[in-house]
């Protein structure tokens, strides 16, 4: 499992195992102690709910360990005119006559839905490294593509606000 990662994304994944670590897990553990002093466990649900988040904790802790160690690091910079990671991208569809402004990021931080497009997705991989005013073929998976112009790129390196998606 390699992930690539920006260091900004291993600062806030090591902020979340610090968190998880010191505030979610003492949580936890008060909980299953609390849980445990109201009697028979083999029918408090209370206990097996509070048993239950605490592997969760436990295992999205060792997840993040894991995607910290075998992370290839990427450089987020790019040059001023070209699209990079972190970088904001107004794109026009051809296709459908519309326009819509993306963010680039690494595929941990991709969630379309914020209009995050991930550097490994088919859109993200066809800009990256473009220019403004390039018109680029955007190839899907199912081989059926589309074309893109971008429009505008402006360089957002501000990445305070995104956030690491829970696998």
């Amino acid at each position: 499992m390699e992930n690539e990662l920006t260091k900004s994304d291993i600062k806030k994944i090591e902020e979340e195992i610090e968190y998880r670590k010191l505030v979610v897990r003492k949580e936890a553990i008060e909980a299953v102690k609390e849980a445990r002093a109201h009697g028979d466990l083999s029918e408090n649900f209370e206990y097996h709910a509070a048993k239950k988040d605490k592997n969760q904790n436990e295992s999205r802790i060792r997840y993040l360990e894991r995607m910290v160690r075998t992370a290839t690091i990427v450089d987020d910079s790019s040059k001023d005119d070209e699209v990079g990671i972190n970088n904001t991208v107004e794109l026009y569809f051809e296709e459908d006559d519309e326009t819509d402004v993306f963010r680039l990021v690494t595929a941990i931080r991709g969630d379309i839905m914020h209009n995050l497009i991930s550097i490994d997705s088919p859109l993200g991989k066809s800009i990256l490294g473009k220019k403004e005013g390039d018109r680029v073929y955007v190839e899907s998976e199912t081989g059926e593509g589309y074309y893109v112009v971008i429009k505008k790129l402006t360089n957002t390196n501000d990445d305070s606000h995104d956030r690491i998606q829970s696998f």
